[in-house]
């Protein structure tokens, strides 16, 4: 695979303080915020293009609604002054905001994903942003998940929804790669 381009994205989904909340159930790779960070430095101290969503969610009850401690982006991946924030209020980064207008005015064909949850907004704004005509790829262990229940009542580990979600994104709509594997490709 060859080298990526200077103006790679990054794009940072929804690393926000209201995913430690409980009421979203077990969760897996507790590194993945550790691999965020590790990107975002990458990607600052190379001077490479960086997008930080946020999720304002509209529902009351949400951790994630706006005026309150949950809204707030992780301490690991404060956007610095100069550093886009998109906020969202549905699972696509690129609907009802600016985004795909912002990427293609800074000529930006190749975007890098990472951020929470991989079956949910993660996924949706991979499959857009390969739908848009980006050339993709997502961070397997820069992403992460919570269990869920199935529609018969079966139950699947955080794990096993993370890994079903990079499987149904690989190849068609992304590159799925490690953070180290990316990373490589930058240098």
């Amino acid at each position: 695979m060859e080298n990526l381009p200077q103006n790679t994205a990054l794009l940072i989904i929804d690393v926000q303080q209201g995913f430690d909340d409980p009421v979203w159930g077990q969760r897996n790779n507790p590194d993945a915020e550790e691999n965020i960070a590790r990107a975002l430095r990458f990607w600052r101290a190379t001077k490479r293009p960086i997008y930080h969503i946020r999720h304002d969610s509209v529902l009351p009850e949400s951790p994630l609604r706006p005026g309150q401690a949950g809204n707030d982006f992780k301490p690991e991946v404060t956007p610095l002054p100069d550093e886009p924030i998109i906020a969202k209020i549905v699972n696509s980064a690129f609907i009802g905001t600016d985004l795909t207008r912002r990427l293609n005015r800074a000529k930006i064909e190749h975007v890098v994903i990472v951020g929470l949850t991989t079956n949910h907004c993660v996924s949706t704004t991979t499959r857009m942003a390969a739908n848009f005509g980006f050339k993709t790829f997502l961070l397997s262990d820069a992403t992460a998940t919570f269990n869920r229940k199935g529609v018969n009542g079966e139950a699947y580990s955080a794990e096993q929804v993370h890994r079903m979600s990079l499987s149904n994104l690989n190849d068609e709509f992304a590159t799925v790669l490690s953070t180290k594997e990316l990373l490589s490709l930058l240098d």
